[in-house]
């Protein structure tokens, strides 16, 4: 691993030249920029602000291509990724937890059933426990929030989370996914957990827990349950994405 990014944290100086890019523009457009002009801005040698560059374009943080007058410049997602890590550990510890915490409500619906099989496969079901701290239950509870909870859900995509590898079984490829933990209804804990490739629209919370939800509070489809989700901290796990 490239001692410019361990443990999922990007170094300090590459991710200084990130946000300064992201400060001109680079985080919604392509914009061109020259190493002489960035090297100014940044206070360091045009080789180092060259250098800085090719790493977080190797780092897949950084789209780059080369022209006459500079180069043209984006952040890519994984970058804006990056950049939401660092800005939501800053408000942890200048907020406090409470301000890592986001509510949402929604309605139970029948998803599926695909959750009891994929969660019972040894190579989820090792890491959900190493990672999360629990046996989860065969199957998921699926939440549909509102319309106006779609921005803040989309939010969690920015935030920092809980990995859980992807592997093969028998010659299939099973995918990864991430993962946020939360409490159920101020009472059970469980996780989020997002599929990498998911046939579900953002509208759609599946839910994993060690109890069987739908019994332990009586719920139905069309129940309401709410859910307090908790961004865990950078420094938690080497497994954060």
């Amino acid at each position: 691993m490239s001692q410019h990014r361990k443990e999922g944290r990007l170094s300090p100086s590459l991710w200084f030249t990130l946000y300064h890019l992201l400060t001109q523009g680079a985080g919604a457009r392509p914009i061109r920029i020259s190493t002489t002009r960035l090297s100014k801005s940044l206070g360091c040698s045009q080789q180092s602000a060259s250098r800085h560059l090719r790493l977080l374009e190797d780092l897949g943080l950084l789209s780059r291509r080369m022209e006459a007058g500079g180069s043209l410049l984006k952040i890519t997602e994984s970058g804006l990724n990056a950049l939401g890590e660092v800005y939501h550990g800053l408000k942890r510890h200048l907020e406090g937890e409470e301000a890592e915490a986001l509510v949402f409500e929604g309605r139970v619906f029948s998803g599926l059933y695909e959750g009891a099989y994929y969660l019972s496969l040894p190579g989820y079901r090792a890491q959900i426990k190493e990672k999360l701290g629990f046996e989860p239950y065969p199957g998921t509870l699926n939440l549909r929030i509102s319309e106006e909870d779609l921005e803040r859900r989309r939010r969690l995509d920015r935030l920092p989370s809980i990995r859980i590898e992807g592997f093969r079984d028998l010659g299939r490829g099973f995918g990864g996914a991430r993962c946020y933990p939360l409490l159920v209804n101020e009472e059970v804990e469980g996780a989020l957990i997002i599929a990498d490739r998911s046939s579900y629209k953002d509208d759609v919370m599946e839910i994993i827990s060690p109890v069987y939800l739908r019994g332990h509070f009586g719920l139905e489809d069309g129940d309401w349950v709410r859910i307090r989700i908790y961004i865990p901290n950078p420094r938690r796990s080497s497994s954060l994405s």
